[in-house]
């Protein structure tokens, strides 16, 4: 049941005093099929632990299968604005959701239920994370910035990625739940998946809801261009193809608000990532059409300029 672990590692992370190695302690006691690791990493306001959780596939290509590998990011600034607010922001609905549904992988594999392909989820834990003014909403700001995030959270081994970050502070998502965004791959905005678009229904019972992203978006941040959020960043760290998991609601809702995390939402991506992960390794689940993107290449050339910070002024 993953509401059961949504619950319990929400317990863990509302507090000043989380760590990695508190979330780490918490996945070990579900299983020992998996490896954990914890990194604290500082930064200009801080510091923040960095999780990685890697979970083995019955053919995963950790141990020479041909498996592909599916990277689950749980990205955000932070889980907590102390002391500048009190208690478990918003922001902090991505790590619940990756840390949740790598308990709940863990506990299958106890169970006997191991997937095919391998798993990796990361995220990074930091209660006293500081924030940030944007428009229409605040956002979250983190200790260390979206390069090093980058450089912890997405990792050659993933063949495809799926981005889970809260995205309330817009007016362009107005449903309560979750919505996924088309695929991004070097610099292209792809068709958004059809098997992704199946699992969504499946698993959340309704009729898929989407997030609009634009150029803007896939850029890297600190180009001075408005982006909506961060989901989309670990796509300019890699070739393989992303997908943003969004966590939305029907009115704007600041990412250092509090009191603002819906857990049955978070539940159901939990639900969504398993069973993307569970198909994803059987290679019944693409991420994008691998034949119209060389076909896009050809036409119109390669987009990774789009990964970079592009031409940027430089003054004396």
């Amino acid at each position: 049941m993953s509401l059961k672990h949504v619950m319990e590692l929400f317990e863990e992370m509302d507090s000043i005093h989380v760590t990695g190695e508190v979330i780490k302690s918490y996945l070990e006691k579900i299983s020992d099929k998996g490896e954990i690791s914890v990194q604290t990493v500082e930064g200009k306001a801080g510091s923040t632990d960095f999780v990685k959780v890697f979970i083995p596939g019955t053919n995963g290509k950790r141990m020479g299968g041909t498996a592909p590998t599916l990277g689950i990011v749980g990205r955000l600034g932070g889980i907590g604005a102390r002391p500048e607010v009190k208690g478990f922001v918003s922001d902090g609905d991505g790590a619940l959701s990756a840390m949740a549904t790598a308990a709940k992988l863990l506990d299958m594999q106890g169970k006997g239920d191991q997937l095919v392909g391998d798993v990796i989820l990361t995220t990074h834990i930091c209660p006293t994370a500081p924030t940030l003014p944007h428009d229409p909403v605040p956002f979250m700001d983190s200790p260390v910035d979206i390069l090093t995030m980058n450089q912890y959270e997405v990792t050659e081994e993933m063949d495809a990625i799926l981005s889970i970050d809260t995205t309330k502070g817009n007016m362009i998502t107005n449903h309560k739940g979750f919505a996924i965004t088309p695929t991004v791959k070097q610099g292209y905005i792809l068709k958004i998946s059809d098997d992704l678009l199946h699992i969504y229904t499946q698993s959340a019972g309704i009729l898929p809801v989407t997030l609009p992203i634009t150029t803007q978006d896939i850029t890297p941040y600190g180009n001075g261009v408005y982006h909506v959020n961060s989901i989309l960043q670990p796509a300019v760290a890699t070739t393989s193809p992303v997908v943003g998991v969004a966590i939305t609601t029907e009115t704007a809702v600041a990412g250092c608000g509090t009191g603002a995390s819906h857990l049955v939402d978070i539940e159901q991506v939990v639900r969504f990532a398993l069973e993307v992960a569970k198909v994803y390794g059987e290679g019944k689940c693409s991420f994008f059409n691998e034949e119209e993107f060389v076909l896009l290449e050809k036409l119109y050339g390669k987009m990774e300029h789009l990964q970079t910070f592009g031409k940027q002024e430089v003054t004396n």
